[in-house]
């Protein structure tokens, strides 16, 4: 069996690990970085999902807002990302004919919306002051989030608003919804932040949903969500770019077996044949870009003695021959799916198909959120498609949980949860959307629906769980230790050679590079310690 050695061996190819490449190999670092699939990029890829069809999906991350500029400035990388003119439209619930339009660009208009949804501009000014407060929120912590961890105490102070941090950090964010705002609808539009790939309560005491909430309102002290122009494959294909041309080995096709405790890392190559020989890597440190999971699964590691991971969505991606009409006729398409478009996701909905899902029911309606990204970025589509007005789709479904689905019954319940999410939209558009699907080369609808065991076959994330785990803080206990570099950076597994540098990270979730970036800097300041 041969052996190679390396500064840094990385398991795992996703956007994460391309960034922790990119980084030590720029340092001087040998880095050899192993990925099963026979393509780098992970979740953020984009894709020809549909047979004969020339559009490129971002089929499964699909929006970029935590990627720090400072990571694209440090690794040159030539990204681009779209605003938005629409923050979101939202229907009120069994007055489809109605809806609350969110205009970034028209401050007067959004005002008018409010006031015809809800009665009066309260919600209206109660919301531009909740987006002023975590605004400062982002401006206080996003800054924190490419160095090392501050403590709450550190972090409570640099927001420097006691009450503020109380009602965001310590007391359930439903409690924040309720006492700010009155409208049901409005209130679902400020929750929906908090539960996407989250099965969890707004009023729950884990605080789970404040958690998601945080990592999705400061992003680069905005918390605005952008469109990667080329799709989200095209900030894979930057990050490998940056990772070869410093030197990185970046191997395709190389599944990983084993990791052992002194950094050894075995592994079989996909043109050899998965069962063939193994080869094997040493590394001063090892990177895993793989959920804690599924690290501690792998031989050589510890079995995890944490809950498994569960996600909690369903995913749809659809090509549409043009965009429906709505029930709200007061509201152009473009303008609608401009943004985020939020569907049975009032206040209400949500805590009632929380509650459902509890019982085992897939909640009827099914609250969902959709993104059209060929309105921002006519480029993922072919010229023929775009001037025919093709668009389009993807659908997030909430509270789906992973407990649902079995290999046994992942079929039938794709097709159940694919069902539910088109009568969702059906519920309010003025025509079934089944009749606009474009067919694809075989005559097949072009949808596809991803439930949690299909991510986690295609993307080794165990139970479907986006971000490879719970979220935690962006900050660590005033207790716990940070006498490590890895413990400082929040990267730490308990063996000080190998560290977690994807979403598993603390303050790794979403496409940022974030994890990436924090383990290579502990990385770094490890081994310059000891050569100090």
């Amino acid at each position: 069996m041969n052996t190679t050695s390396y500064d840094v061996v990385i398991v795992g190819g996703g956007h994460n690990g391309l960034t922790a490449a990119a980084y030590l190999a720029r340092a001087g670092k040998d880095v050899l970085l192993l990925e099963r699939d026979d393509h780098l990029g992970g979740a953020a890829v984009s894709a020809a999902a549909f047979d004969g069809v020339d559009a490129r999906l971002s089929r499964y991350s699909y929006l970029v807002s935590l990627m720090p500029k400072q990571i694209i400035e440090d690794l040159g990388l030539d990204v681009e990302l779209a605003r938005r003119r629409y923050s979101s439209y939202t229907p009120v619930p069994g007055q489809t004919s109605t809806g609350l339009l969110i205009d970034g660009g028209d401050a007067e208009a959004t005002r008018g919306s409010f006031e015809r949804v809800t009665g009066s501009a309260a919600d209206f000014d109660a919301m531009r002051e909740f987006n002023a407060d975590t605004g400062r929120l982002a401006r206080a912590l996003f800054p924190t989030f490419c160095g090392p961890l501050p403590s709450r105490s550190e972090a409570r102070k640099l927001l420097d608003d006691d009450a503020l941090w109380d009602e965001l950090i310590e007391q359930p964010l439903g409690r924040a919804i309720a006492r700010r705002f009155g409208n049901d609808v409005v209130r679902g539009v400020v929750a929906t932040d908090a539960l996407i790939g989250t099965f969890t309560s707004l009023d729950d005491p884990s605080l789970d949903a404040n958690r998601c909430f945080l990592y999705h309102v400061v992003g680069n002290e905005t918390g605005d969500w952008d469109i990667p122009i080329g799709g989200m494959g095209a900030v894979s294909r930057e990050l490998e770019r940056a990772a070869r041309e410093a030197g990185a080995t970046l191997l395709t096709g190389a599944e990983v077996t084993s990791v052992s405790a002194d950094g050894g890392v075995r592994y079989r190559l996909a043109d050899e044949g998965f069962g063939g020989a193994e080869h094997t890597a040493e590394g001063r440190h090892v990177l895993a870009n793989v959920a804690p999971w599924v690290l501690n699964g792998l031989p050589g590691n510890s079995p995890a003695d944490s809950a498994r991971p569960e996600g909690a969505q369903i995913k749809v991606n659809m090509l549409l021959a043009r965009l429906p009409r709505l029930n709200d006729e007061s509201v152009a398409p473009e303008a609608a799916f401009g943004g985020t478009f939020h569907i049975n996701e009032g206040y209400g909905q949500l805590q009632e198909a929380f509650q459902e899902a509890v019982r085992g029911a897939i909640p009827d309606p099914l609250p969902c959120e959709i993104y059209c990204h060929s309105l921002t970025d006519p480029s993922i589509l072919s010229p023929e498609l775009a001037a025919a007005g093709a668009q389009t789709l993807t659908v997030f479904g909430l509270h789906v949980p992973d407990r649902w689905i079995t290999e046994e019954n992942n079929d039938v319940r794709r097709a159940e949860l694919q069902a539910a999410v088109l009568a969702s939209l059906n519920s309010v558009l003025a025509e079934p959307i089944d009749e606009l699907i474009l067919k694809d080369a075989n005559g097949r609808p072009c949808i596809e629906c991803k439930t949690t065991l299909d991510l986690e076959h295609a993307l080794n994330m165990p139970g479907g769980n986006i971000f490879h785990g719970p979220l935690q803080w962006p900050f660590l206990d005033d207790d716990a230790p940070r006498n490590t570099p890895a413990e400082r950076w929040g990267v730490g597994t308990g063996n000080p050679r190998i560290l977690i540098c994807g979403a598993g990270a603390r303050r790794g979730g979403g496409v940022s590079g974030i994890g990436g970036h924090n383990a290579a800097m502990a990385v770094l300041e490890e081994l310059a310690g000891q050569e100090g």
